[in-house]
């Protein structure tokens, strides 16, 4: 009677749970002003023997697409219900929204793919659409946003970014290139070297943090798009990186050109605690924030390397636009290494009132 109640016993007990393996897949957004190269970049892509899968959604085919032209011609691909699957193994195809269910439904009928590149229109800002696959990772989807990569045309990149629209409102290739990870700067050959470098300069005084490769016809190793990891907190570059390519070779903040959207960093040694850094993400981002001269600040991007009160790992706090999110990666190695660094890309940007912001909320008691 014992055994049998013993035997009860082990089977009311509760087992251990076995953590199931999802392998998650990867979304790169693509953008870029009309003409800038993104067709190109995407039919290279699609054509070219890299053994992945990959699936690349376009918007809308449109009549008489460029891509659906040259991917039909010569691929034996079968195009039918605005898909096109081709030799390779990777996939073409046009969906009407653009939401996370919608390319999980595609995955459904078309198997897993390596990858996941979404084309927005020339017109479109990226923010939006990021933030849908950002912060759908909290519901447990199958996709993760990998990072943003924005095609800037050599030819007529910097007349797109200088346009100023009449009511004040950023232009969408200003925010394109600000909220980018990767900017491939394309058609090098249409210009001179010195308007080459004068472009560089201009990107690079708008956003610091984003890798810049420079290409003919969007041809670009894939490893340099590909796996960006930009939102996850285990990024290729890490953060100190990222901060001292905000800077010159002396260590001073690169110096901005006469334009309202720029990168501003900063660092301060001190612990925040969880709750003061939600806090300050909230005033810089939620609140009305005005620089010294006035001007009302407009964040488009910030990443940050936290010191967390009584935590020995790093956190990366990330922003874009109004959303946040944070994510606690590798350890400290040692206590004087625990320096805040902040990177911000927006709109009348002020350094020294964002610092002034950050350090109030400093742990005074650490």
């Amino acid at each position: 009677m014992s055994g049998d109640m013993a035997s009860s016993d082990d089977d009311d007990e509760i087992p251990d749970l076995v953590p199931v393996e999802s392998t998650r897949v990867p979304v790169t957004i693509i953008t870029g002003f009309l003409g800038a190269g993104k067709t190109t970049l995407l039919n290279y892509i699609l054509t070219e023997q890299h053994g992945k899968r990959i699936a690349v959604i376009l918007n809308e085919f449109g009549e008489g697409s460029a891509v659906e032209k040259s991917l039909s011609v010569g691929q034996e691909g079968e195009l039918y219900e605005e898909w096109l699957e081709l030799r390779n193994g990777c996939l073409c195809c046009s969906v009407k929204d653009n939401g996370v269910k919608a390319i999980e439904n595609l995955m459904t009928k078309r198997g897993k793919f390596d990858y996941i590149l979404l084309e927005t229109t020339g017109l479109a800002d990226p923010g939006p659409i990021a933030s849908i696959f950002w912060l759908d990772e909290e519901l447990g989807s199958d996709l993760f946003l990998d990072g943003i990569i924005t095609v800037v045309d050599c030819k007529y990149g910097l007349q797109h970014i200088q346009e100023q629209k009449t009511d004040g409102v950023l232009n969408e290739a200003l925010r394109q290139v600000a909220l980018a990870d990767v900017i491939i700067i394309n058609k090098t050959d249409l210009v001179s070297e010195e308007e080459l470098n004068h472009l560089v300069l201009h990107v690079k005084s708008i956003n610091s943090f984003a890798r810049l490769i420079k290409t003919q016809q969007s041809r670009t190793d894939l490893s340099l798009i590909l796996d960006l990891n930009a939102y996850d907190g285990q990024s290729k570059n890490s953060i100190e990186d990222t901060f001292k390519i905000s800077k010159t070779e002396d260590g001073k903040p690169r110096q901005h050109l006469d334009q309202s959207v720029t990168t501003v960093t900063f660092e301060l040694t001190g612990n925040i605690t969880s709750e003061s850094l939600d806090s300050f993400l909230q005033e810089v981002l939620w609140e009305k924030v005005y620089s010294v001269s006035g001007q009302l600040m407009e964040i488009l991007r910030m990443k940050g390397l936290i010191s967390v009160t009584d935590s020995d790992r790093r956190v990366i706090a990330q922003a874009v636009h109004q959303l946040f999110d944070r994510q606690t990666t590798s350890v400290w190695e040692s206590e004087p290494n625990r320096i805040n660094r902040l990177v911000f890309i927006g709109k009348n940007l002020d350094s020294e009132i964002l610092e002034s912001i950050f350090r109030k909320y400093l742990d005074d008691s650490s």
